[in-house]
């Protein structure tokens, strides 16, 4: 490496009426820690995004769901920025719930136990009372799986939850929901773990006396296995880790794996866990090109996503 062909690191111009646009491009020259990953990544998903060729895969966990980061999750998909989603049913909950119910402000030193006595559950420093999750959830959608099985008794998750995004419809707050501008704008939403959570619990409920209603997980496979097969390029941003994120690029390694690659997590990569796993590891199962544009942002993501969405939307 010859200093001549050095880029040097330049500090941060605070100056009045700095958007938050000219501040990620200010991150791109400051050369330090994070805040340079951070420009890297809005880069990669602007040109991900703009490339017409290229299928955006968008996969998150549900707890930020349950924080105001739902709100971008919904923008992202209501301006038709990402093509495909790919989370967990416990999206679904939080996405559903907190179209009738609030979810509240708490802190992550309170006493569990007193909680626990209120009916009230806790997601780090949000609060979820019995009455704005799993009991709203029971009585907003059972009444619509009764609905949707007058009609189809065998779904995909993807085709379930366009149902239950149609029926959304009327509702004073939908428009403030994932699930509704995902069938509204036609964009699948898989999940492959549809029965982890307080909906997929409704769905075993419903079973219970409907012994002929059938989600067929085998045919999300299939349509993902045609969105990928028909993309002549693929990217992703990938929020945390678990299910959403193996799956993505599972199924992206059968065209020789994602173009792009945009992680964002808090977890370590020494214990051999996916969630902490860096876009390296993904390249050696082929599920991220060897020569793919690839970045990974280390942080919460409640900081991490709302900055890149705010910058992304503004460059666009």
């Amino acid at each position: 490496m010859v200093l001549k062909d050095m880029k040097p690191v330049k500090d941060l111009d605070l100056k009045e009426n700095t958007s938050i646009s000219d501040l990620i491009k200010q991150f791109s020259s400051v050369g330090g820690f994070t805040a340079k990953k951070l420009a890297d990544a809005v880069d990669i998903v602007e040109e991900m995004i703009k490339d017409e060729k290229t299928t955006v895969f968008l996969s998150f966990p549900a707890a930020i769901v349950s924080t105001g980061v739902r709100g971008i999750l919904k923008e992202l998909v209501k301006r038709n920025l990402v093509d495909v989603i790919i989370t967990t049913c416990g999206t679904l909950d939080h996405d559903l719930a907190r179209i009738w119910k609030d979810y509240y402000h708490g802190s992550f030193s309170l006493d569990d136990s007193e909680l626990h006595k209120l009916g009230i559950n806790r997601i780090g420093n949000v609060l979820t009372p019995n009455e704005c999750y799993g009991l709203i959830i029971e009585e907003k959608i059972l009444p619509m799986l009764e609905d949707i099985y007058k009609d189809k008794k065998r779904l995909s998750t993807r085709e379930l939850i366009w149902e239950v995004g149609k029926r959304l419809k009327g509702e004073k707050n939908s428009e403030s929901s994932i699930v509704y501008w995902c069938y509204k704008n036609k964009i699948p939403i898989f999940v492959p773990g549809i029965t982890d959570g307080a909906f997929g619990s409704q769905l075993w409920i419903f079973y219970q006396q409907h012994k002929d209603f059938t989600i067929d997980v085998l045919k999300d496979e299939c349509e993902l296995s045609d969105i990928v097969y028909s993309s002549e390029k693929t990217g992703a941003i990938i929020i945390g880790g678990g299910i959403s994120k193996h799956h993505t690029i599972w199924w992206n390694q059968f065209k020789e794996g994602l173009d792009f690659a945009v992680y964002i997590t808090t977890a370590v990569e020494w214990d051999g866990s996916l969630s902490g796993a860096r876009p390296r590891e993904a390249i050696s199962w082929g599920k991220i090109k060897e020569k793919a544009k690839k970045v990974t942002v280390e942080g919460d993501a409640t900081v991490i996503l709302p900055l890149l969405a705010y910058a992304l939307i503004d460059r666009m």
